[in-house]
């Protein structure tokens, strides 16, 4: 049984193969029974949650990430959420890979912002501004990349000192990144603004977006989670990764049908690989994506870093 390691799959998964892969995986679709969300007792601890997600295609392969998330485990210099991912042969059930679970969501979290990109940013987009610091972020910051001729990217966090070492890793490498502090200044300047934050409140308004933007929302995973205003969503046409998932789980979303400022999402990535839905129509209007994750992006990229051994 072949076994990848965090270095390993993120080497497999280029993100123009990803991309493609994951618009292909859209296109044809999978089986995707609801996660399994388990509370887990841990004594003399905060309580620890297992999630299990399975998706397969019938005949091909079957796939499921088991994720672990200890509270805890920064008492112990370990990371809160861990996991690994199980490919098995869809013909037989015989494993076939265990894969990192981390790196395999980071890389295909950030391709499919990048898939809804190319539906949904200009194709002139020329400047990304990148709202976050954490483990998410380079990933965001080089897939886009890949899909607009990106040739200035900003990057703003509430620690300044990670936005600037941050912009300096991602120098190093060839990107044109810088820092910044002034937040207003940058979203406003910006063809494209990614937010991965954990913020309960919005850390992006939408009169700050400037004609013809693209809002890629990637953090604020609960109901109760918040990147942006409701005056964004007003004023952009709103898409989802899944409407399944980002209805019930994205904050972003669920609010603002909640109080009726969202009418309805315009489509997701199942509709807009298959031609059901338009992705944008014009150059001056604001295009607005927010993804929670779903099980097919991970049996996709499960599947191209394994065709890779």
């Amino acid at each position: 049984m072949l076994t990848l390691d965090a270095r390993e799959v993120e080497r497999r998964l280029d993100f123009p193969s990803l991309i493609d892969r994951l618009r292909e995986m859209f296109k044809a679709g999978c089986e995707l029974p609801t996660r399994h969300h388990h509370p887990v007792e841990v004594p003399g601890q905060p309580g620890a949650i297992l999630l299990l997600m399975p998706a397969w295609q019938v005949g091909k392969h079957i796939g499921v990430k088991m994720v672990t998330v200890f509270p805890g485990n920064g008492e112990k210099s370990l990371p809160a959420v861990m996991g690994i991912y199980t490919l098995l042969d869809g013909t037989t059930g015989q494993p076939l890979a265990l894969i990192d679970g981390p790196m395999l969501t980071l890389r295909r979290t950030a391709a499919a912002s990048a898939l809804a990109a190319t539906y949904l940013a200009r194709e002139n987009a020329s400047h990304h501004l990148m709202i976050g610091t954490g483990a998410l972020a380079p990933h965001l910051i080089q897939a886009h990349a890949t899909t607009r001729s990106i040739r200035r990217i900003s990057i703003w966090g509430r620690n300044p000192g990670k936005a600037r070492k941050l912009a300096a890793d991602l120098a190093g490498k060839g990107l044109p990144v810088e820092a910044t502090e002034d937040l207003q200044a940058a979203a406003k300047a910006a063809d494209i603004v990614t937010t991965a934050t954990l913020s309960a409140e919005p850390v992006v308004r939408g009169a700050w977006l400037k004609t013809g933007a693209h809002l890629d929302m990637v953090g604020a995973y609960t109901p109760k989670m918040r990147e942006t205003d409701d005056d964004a969503i007003r004023r952009g046409r709103v898409y989802v990764d899944t409407r399944a998932g980002a209805t019930k789980e994205a904050g972003d979303i669920v609010q603002p049908l909640a109080s009726g400022v969202l009418k309805d999402v315009v489509g997701d990535l199942f509709e807009l690989t298959r031609g059901q839905v338009k992705g944008r129509g014009r150059a001056d209007e604001i295009t607005v994506f927010k993804s929670v994750g779903t099980a097919l992006e991970d049996l996709a990229a499960a599947q191209l870093a394994f065709e890779r051994s």
